[in-house]
Parts: C-alpha cells; sequence; structure tokens
C-alpha cells in the first residue's frame, strides 16, 4: 500500500473562524479545550476544521495567524559532511533572513518516515521545507505538498554538482591520465547521480571512454571495502590510473585501503574526493577534492521557499565549485 500524500495547504485559525461563523478567539478556544465552549460551537469548528484540512500548529494556534517564521528541514543522515555542514548553513541563512529553523529526520528510502518527517514539520506551521541530501523517493513522496519546497543538493544546485565533479575529471586529464575510474555515491541519491554525470560528461568532452565504476555509500567504510577491487583494476594491464570519488569520506576509506594492499597513491594511482571537508587537507597524502559553496547554496534554498529572486538579491547565487589540489592526483605512472 503506498502513503498518502502530504497535500495539505496551510489553514489558519482565521479560515477556520470564517467557516465555522465564529471568532478567531473561540476557534483557539476549542483548540485549547476550554471548559465554557457550547457543544454546538465546538462542532461547528470542528466540522470547519475537518472541511478545510486545519492541522494543529502547536507554535502559532494561540497567536490566530497562518504562520511562524519557521522553515522546515528534512535531513536524512546528519553524521554525514555534507548534510551536516548544510543544516549548519541553513541555520546561519535563516536567521540572517529572519527565520527559524525545524528539523525532522527521515530515511530517505522510506516514503512512510519522509510523510512523517513532513507531517510533523507542517504542525509545526512551516512555511516552506528544504530537503537536505535528496533521495529521488523523498521529492516523490513530498510531491503533492502544496508548500515551497527547496533542495539544498540538488534541484537548481544539481548543475554546480556535475561541475565539480567534472572539474576533478579535468585536472586529471590536464596531468595525463586517460584511463580513470569513478566510485560513485548511492544512485539513487539525487547528488550522487549529478556527480556521476559530470563526471561522465568531463570524459566525454575530453574524448575519453569511461573507466571502471564502482558505487559506494557514502562511508569510509565503503571506499575501503571497495579497495580490493579497484586495487585489481589498477593492476591489470591498460587498468585506470586514477579514481574520482563522490565524496572525501569515501576517499579517504579507499586511499587507506589501497595503502594496506600495497598501492602508492599518487605514485600508483590518483586519487580525488568531493566536498573539501576540514580533514581533507590532512589526510596522508592530503587530498585533492572539490569545494562547494555551501553557504551560498542554503542561501539560495532559503530566497527559494521565501519567494525571493537571485536577480534581487545576488547573494542567493553560490559561488562556482572550486578544484583544491593536493597531494593524492600526480601524473600518471610510467
Amino acid at each position: 500500500m503506498s502513503e498518502p500524500a502530504v497535500t495539505r495547504a496551510k489553514v489558519g485559525v482565521r479560515d477556520v473562524a470564517a467557516l465555522a461563523g465564529v471568532s478567531s478567539q473561540t476557534v483557539s478556544r476549542v483548540l485549547n479545550d476550554h471548559p465554557h465552549i457550547r457543544d454546538e460551537t465546538r462542532r461547528r469548528v470542528l466540522e470547519a476544521m475537518a472541511t478545510l484540512g486545519y492541522r494543529v500548529n502547536n507554535a502559532a494556534r494561540s497567536l490566530g495567524t497562518a504562520t511562524t517564521r519557521t522553515l522546515g528541514v528534512i535531513a536524512s543522515d546528519a553524521t554525514l559532511y555534507g548534510p551536516a555542514v548544510g543544516i549548519a548553513a541553513l541555520e546561519t541563512a535563516a536567521r540572517t533572513a529572519g527565520r527559524w529553523i525545524a528539523t525532522a529526520y527521515a530515511d530517505a528510502a522510506d516514503a512512510a518516515s519522509v510523510s512523517a518527517a513532513a507531517e510533523h514539520l507542517l504542525s509545526q506551521g512551516v512555511d516552506g521545507i528544504v530537503v537536505v541530501a535528496p533521495h529521488a523517493r523523498t521529492l516523490e513522496t513530498l510531491a503533492g505538498l502544496e508548500l515551497p519546497v527547496a533542495e539544498l543538493h540538488g534541484g537548481p544546485g544539481a548543475a554546480r554538482q556535475g561541475e565539480g565533479a567534472g572539474s576533478a575529471v579535468h585536472h586529471l586529464v590536464d596531468l595525463g591520465h586517460t584511463r580513470i575510474a569513478h566510485l560513485t555515491g548511492p544512485a539513487e541519491w539525487r547528488e550522487a547521480a549529478a556527480r556521476d554525470a559530470g563526471v561522465r560528461a568531463a570524459l566525454a568532452a575530453a574524448g575519453l571512454e569511461p573507466g571502471p565504476r564502482w558505487e559506494g555509500d557514502w562511508s569510509a567504510d565503503a571506499g575501503a571495502h571497495r579497495a580490493a577491487e579497484i586495487a585489481a583494476a589498477v593492476r591489470a594491464p591498460g587498468g585506470p590510473t586514477a579514481v574520482v570519488v563522490a565524496n572525501d569520506q569515501m576517499a579517504l576509506g579507499l586511499m587507506a585501503g589501497l595503502a594496506d594492499l600495497g598501492l602508492a597513491v599518487p605514485g600508483d594511482v590518483s586519487v580525488a574526493g568531493f566536498d573539501d571537508n576540514p580533514d581533507a587537507a590532512y589526510y596522508r597524502p592530503a587530498l585533492t577534492t572539490v569545494r562547494l559553496d555551501i553557504e551560498g547554496e542554503a542561501r539560495r534554498c532559503i530566497g527559494e521557499v521565501l519567494g525571493l529572486e537571485a536577480a534581487d538579491a545576488p547573494a542567493l547565487t553560490p559561488a562556482p565549485p572550486t578544484l583544491v589540489a593536493r597531494a593524492s592526483t600526480g601524473p600518471p605512472r610510467s
């Protein structure tokens, strides 16, 4: 059985009062279970609420308003660098815009979990929702939502994700690599798909065929787990001389696994990551990676849900991704 779509529009106490033919104060008294309300009046208010699809807004019901100046965030895994930094950046961008953030966590692959998170946020009277690290199914579940929805790592930002991944390929090509493999993120994650598309487009633009491709789950453990397969490919005749990895955590695990298997980075194989997390410069070797303007992407998302136009607010346009070259990449082995 499929999960019911989240489709209710925002309805305020005043809307309920108008339909029931009572005052906003009377509606608030019904919501707060005031004892001195006539049964007939209570019935009319409850029927009006049901007709309008009014949801109890715990933060705003006593104020008689349909807004709390709060924006919702649905996050999937705040233990990963990207989502954690994204949530912090959204908090800052929201405060700058005079708003607050309410965050709900969900299993992005589970429609029921996403629906529950959305319902929780809507009950708080949020004025819009930002999805962090969006999964394809997350957006399907939210498709009927009658509130603005923005994607931190997808939507208008997807092109920059692809551009950033492509810059890692261009960097490796400039170093002389022609056989470039790819360790992707989970295929169902929109940012992983965007980065994968960017790698493929950059290889095609350089006139190169895609190299071997593996999939991970964003974790360092996934990179280490794939190390044996990648090492075997590197050692095979005509094997890849470089690997583009979809995030820094998987790149860390991969480099550790390759070292355990006796392969040198970048002497035997170059490795490039994505995110430029704060530890990337301290990996050994220091990791070549791609830096995204997460703060800019957060401002873009807040602007989207508030209906602001980038043309009127240039700060809403994120900076292009930046390739940060370090010691994990070098010319291909001879």
